[in-house]
């Protein structure tokens, strides 16, 4: 914690400081991701909240640890929009949706919930698009139904098990404990590129305006260590992953360190992998452009 304590002070700073204006010191506006209406899926035992934006061949997006639909980048939403139907929801109990109180919770689950999501949209095939926790249940829902997975992007990505090289303790710590959001920015970027953009963070990180639910946040890392865990993972199933894979990390990613995308670009047959230099794991907010433009070309099948 003490590598990352001076930076959280600043961060904390200058949100307090935004916070106690009507405007902010730059006067700028606060991104918000792109107007959608909420629908529901009833789904057995649940109530799955999403949102469709645009139109074409359809692209599910799974969010990571802690996060709820609405922190997408609104920049790679919007350009991902105008070439495909791109499909956002929260997770069983997070956001707006439902959850069984006595529901045992594992990555396998929140594959299954996103294939029965499918189910009721009527969708044959999607390409999906995971980022950090959310690459386990893209790769799982992949590895269980390949047959209804087109392309896969992995963003923020490993295999679990104990080859996975996992964040630093401070790092977990800030993940797991920090209930402000101040700092979860010092674990998001890179400690020169949050200091230069600090003062105006809100038009490069969207302001969540889902509910986020600390028990379940709670079930949701206890999941994420058992994918950690001897035997865990799909580290020895990405052989079997022949879906056309695309990988991509940032060069200064402190949460799910780079290697892990090297570890898997190795083993995932014909898989790419694109390191963007300067990146962290919020690194889609960092370069939504870039980043928006590798997924397209992928996804039509240029190099």
């Amino acid at each position: 914690m003490k590598k990352f304590a001076p930076l959280t002070g600043f961060i904390m700073a200058i949100l307090m400081l935004c916070g106690s204006c009507t405007k902010s010191p730059v006067d700028y506006q606060p991104l918000q991701p792109a107007p959608a209406d909420t629908l529901y899926a009833n789904l057995w035992d649940i109530r799955i909240a999403y949102r469709i934006i645009g139109k074409g061949d359809p692209i599910i997006l799974c969010m990571g640890y802690s996060g709820t639909m609405d922190i997408w980048a609104p920049p790679v939403i919007e350009m991902l929009s105008q070439h495909y139907k791109v499909i956002m929801f929260d997770y069983r109990g997070m956001g707006l949706s439902t959850i069984q109180t006595d529901t045992a919770f594992s990555m396998k689950l929140l594959a299954e919930d996103t294939r029965r999501l499918m189910d009721f949209l009527y969708i044959s095939k999607a390409h999906v698009l995971g980022w950090s926790m959310g690459t386990y249940v893209a790769q799982l829902l992949t590895l269980q139904h390949p047959d209804r997975i087109n392309k896969v992007i992995l963003y923020g990505a490993d295999c679990g098990d104990s080859i996975t090289i996992q964040a630093d303790s401070s790092v977990i710590n800030i993940l797991t404990n920090d209930t402000t959001g101040i700092g979860l920015l010092s674990v998001l970027f890179p400690p020169d590129w949050l200091q230069a953009h600090l003062p105006d963070i809100w038009s490069y990180f969207p302001v969540p305006q889902e509910p986020k639910h600390p028990e379940i946040v709670m079930r949701q890392w206890v999941a994420i260590e058992e994918w950690f865990a001897p035997g865990g993972g799909t580290a020895n199933q990405l052989k079997d992953l022949n879906n056309p894979t695309l990988l991509i990390t940032g060069d200064q990613d402190i949460c799910t360190p780079w290697k892990n995308s090297l570890i898997m670009v190795d083993s995932i047959p014909g898989a790419s992998l694109i390191q963007i230099p300067g990146g962290g794991h919020g690194v889609m907010y960092q370069y939504p452009e870039a980043f928006a433009k590798n997924v397209l070309m992928f996804l039509s099948g240029k190099k």
